[in-house]
């Protein structure tokens, strides 16, 4: 959304700014040409996040480790 002002308005404001020491200035002059710079496209492709499993071991290891690393839910009452 963008606001659009008029030339009065934006009279005011330059009344306002010249004020202002020449740093800060500068700085508002910084940050004024940055928002108007087109923005970079950082959409994420979810593509890259598939791929093959990449593994030295066998399916049968695989599943051997994660039953080991279950945790039995009676056991947790007891802490």
């Amino acid at each position: 959304m963008s606001l659009a002002l008029t030339n009065r308005t934006i009279d005011k404001y330059f009344g306002f700014l010249t004020n202002l020491d020449i740093s800060s200035k500068k700085k508002l002059i910084v940050k004024l040409t940055e928002s108007i710079e087109p923005v970079k496209d950082s959409s994420f492709d979810l593509r890259s996040l598939y791929g093959a499993w990449e593994d030295s071991r066998d399916s049968d290891e695989i599943i051997k480790e994660i039953r080991a690393s279950r945790i039995e839910k009676k056991n947790l009452a007891d802490f």
